[in-house]
């Protein structure tokens, strides 16, 4: 099993490096320049781009919000029909390792939606830096139960129900059950920059 999860993030850090590596050239950036609005050191860019490095969900953050796209751009995957299925597609971790994101449709052309399942183990809790200027996101927790916190405000979630708030403000998510807690994420990206 851990085998396949190595496989997998290596194919997964040579997507994200390929298509970063792409953006980049598209926008006619220097791995400096991509330094300076992501603020992820050129270093940690270049191993990401030649696929040597699987970036945290906290990086690709970093990453997605200096180029103004949704991070789904960053693992999208091309193909026509698409079938989301559990623990099939690609996983991020946050670096703590409580939060376990999968993407579930993904899109090549910078687009201003994107949906996410999410796995929040038992005792953990997730913080998100603030994500680019007018991101709505829409959680609803599918499985558990879950606390969402934006700024210093705390709201307590049970199954099946949802929250929609500004996401370009810090915010939270935790699960101080003794269950793992499955979250749907939605994200609206109204300043998405479209593909050239």
């Amino acid at each position: 099993m851990s085998d396949q999860r190595e496989t997998n993030a290596q194919k997964l850090a040579q997507q994200v490096g390929a298509t970063l590596r792409s953006i980049r050239k598209e926008r006619e950036m220097s791995l400096q320049d991509l330094a300076e609005v992501t603020d992820v050191s050129k270093l940690t860019l270049g191993k990401i781009e030649r696929g040597e490095a699987n970036p945290s969900l906290t990086v690709i953050w970093k990453i997605a919000n200096g180029l103004s796209i949704p991070i789904s751009s960053l693992l999208a995957e091309k193909e026509e029909v698409v079938i989301s299925r559990k623990n099939k597609g690609n996983k991020v971790l946050s670096s703590n390792e409580d939060l376990t994101l999968e993407p579930m449709f993904t899109n090549s052309g910078y687009g201003s939606l994107e949906t996410h399942r999410a796995f929040l183990k038992p005792g953990g809790q997730y913080y998100a830096e603030a994500h680019q200027e007018g991101v709505v996101e829409y959680v609803t927790v599918m499985e558990g139960k879950a606390t969402v916190q934006v700024l210093e405000e705390t709201f307590e979630l049970n199954m099946y129900d949802s929250i929609k708030f500004k996401a370009d403000q810090r915010h939270g998510y935790l699960n101080p059950n003794l269950h793992p807690a499955v979250l749907h994420f939605v994200m609206i990206y109204p300043n998405a920059k479209q593909q050239p």
